[in-house]
């Protein structure tokens, strides 16, 4: 059963039970504020069961027959199929997403899973020949061992089956540590829907806790092999070195500044749609978002014109009703960073052609023009209804502007030369970039990830597989070798 009731504990070696802390996490509705449950946190000895739970279980899981496997990870699809309806419920109460969002983000799941189902009928290895006579060499392709999951509290339910589900489909264990905002769609529901599939006992395991409780256990733990985080490039940073500094290999999928280019012969009706959906999607909490839409001159004036009418239209509040496009942003930490964000890029001479109310958590659309590409605002990642617009003369100034960032993500260019948007995307040093399209785009095949501080690695298809796994050198001497001594 998908409840708060439920799902509001830790979940290690495949028992439901609360966590051995003193310390009483609140999840709360970001809209109205509600408590939707409090879970005891887990604690550095639960970590360790956690991780130990997980090596033992990877034993059996080994066992497993690979299209066994395939079809209980299918089984995990099917499950989120017949409970839609709740998950969805469970998105907009807890993250406040809109009802359009949690659609977005369970399709994404949904492909993620299925694709993360065909990896043990993918475990290939080869043989190759040896500079030694009667000798071959066969390379096996094994899982990694066990993974450490964190996923962020933006697109939680996705984030972690992003990692989770290839991390099991290629043969590992998992913990997964959820943010402590979004414990339930982020961490709870995953392990339910896995467990509801049939996996082992034990093979994945929930912690909710906070950094205050466990400091930098998670990461240190000497079991997991491979630490997958999703978030912010400061703490991505320092997971990344601890997970290094403990021989670990990191995954990390971090911030963005993504730069969304309109050339004059774009068609702008369609630029300013995209611009739009690029930057707002729920509430701009997304990495890939807009954060700076670069505008040639000669068309600029009209597409702030359109623009500020197309943001001014949507509608901010209740993310259950289903006309609402903005709902609140997670926490009011999130929108008073934003208040901060807007208020010294006007001082800087930013224009604000609309200009929001911030209230509490809900941040009502904000429109910066005439920024400059020196400005905070145009710099930092804005997480949340804000945006900047840049005015440039050529296509070399928009490249230089958008190449102006210590991220790379995503972007997009528009133009009705498709040829000529493809050269200057490919000029632009960033992992992801489309043409005449929006910034947020994730397909389950194709290599997601970033440049510079927006991250390192790639996820989706075959990249999770290499992420998820390593190689073994078995070598095998079919006749005796021959010593100089």
């Amino acid at each position: 059963m998908i409840s708060y009731e439920t799902l509001g504990k830790q979940f290690i070696g495949g028992k439901w039970r609360q966590g051995q802390s003193s310390r009483l996490l609140k999840n709360i509705n970001p809209y109205n504020e509600e408590i939707l449950t409090e879970i005891t946190a887990a604690t550095v000895d639960d970590i360790d069961e956690a991780y130990a739970s997980a090596l033992e279980a990877k034993r059996e899981w080994d066992k497993v027959n690979a299209y066994n496997k395939r079809d209980i990870l299918e089984k995990a699809v099917d499950y989120i199929k017949e409970h839609e309806e709740k998950i969805t419920e469970i998105i907009v109460e807890e993250l406040g997403g809109t009802r359009l969002k949690a659609a977005f983000e369970i399709s994404l799941v949904k492909n993620m899973i299925k694709e993360a189902a065909t990896f043990p009928l993918r475990m290939e290895g080869k043989i190759l020949p040896s500079t030694e006579d009667s000798k071959e060499n066969r390379l096996y392709r094994i899982p990694g061992g066990v993974v450490g999951v964190i996923s962020p509290f933006n697109f939680p339910f996705f984030l972690s089956v992003k990692s989770v589900a290839p991390a099991l489909g290629a043969g590992n264990g998992v913990v997964l540590k959820p943010h402590e905002d979004s414990p339930v769609t982020g961490g709870t529901l995953v392990a339910k829907i896995f467990e509801e599939a049939g996996i082992p006992n034990g093979l994945l395991n929930v912690v909710i806790t906070d950094i205050d409780e466990i400091g930098d256990a998670f990461v240190e733990h000497p079991i997991p092999r491979i630490i997958s985080f999703t978030g912010s490039t400061a703490v991505g940073s320092h997971i990344g070195q601890l997970a290094v500094k403990n021989f670990k290999k990191p995954l990390l999928e971090l911030g963005g500044n993504s730069a969304f280019i309109i050339m004059k012969d774009a068609d702008l009706d369609y630029a300013v749609q995209a611009a739009v959906f690029s930057r707002f999607t729920h509430q701009g909490q997304i990495c890939m978002s807009s954060n700076r839409i670069l505008v040639q001159k000669p068309i600029y004036d009209e597409f702030i014109e359109k623009y500020a009418e197309k943001v001014s239209s949507l509608k901010t509040g209740d993310p259950k009703d289903p006309n609402t496009i903005i709902g609140p942003v997670i926490n009011t930490r999130q929108a008073e960073n934003l208040k901060m964000a807007v208020e010294k890029g006007i001082e800087a001479g930013a224009v604000p052609v609309v200009r929001g109310a911030i209230t509490g958590r809900m941040v009502e659309p904000t429109v910066l023009a005439d920024v400059t590409p020196d400005m905070l605002a145009a710099q930092e990642e804005l997480f949340g209804p804000v945006v900047c617009v840049i005015p440039f003369e050529t296509e070399e100034e928009a490249i230089s502007i958008a190449n102006n960032s210590k991220f790379g993500l995503s972007g997009a260019v528009h133009t009705a030369n498709l040829e000529k948007g493809v050269e200057m995307a490919k000029k632009i040093h960033t992992g992801m970039i489309h043409v005449n399209d929006i910034t947020i785009n994730d397909e389950p095949i194709v290599a997601f990830g970033g440049e510079k501080q927006s991250g390192l690695g790639r996820l989706n298809g075959e990249w999770s597989l290499e992420e998820f796994t390593t190689l073994q050198w078995v070598s095998v001497n079919y006749e005796q070798r021959q010593f100089p001594y």
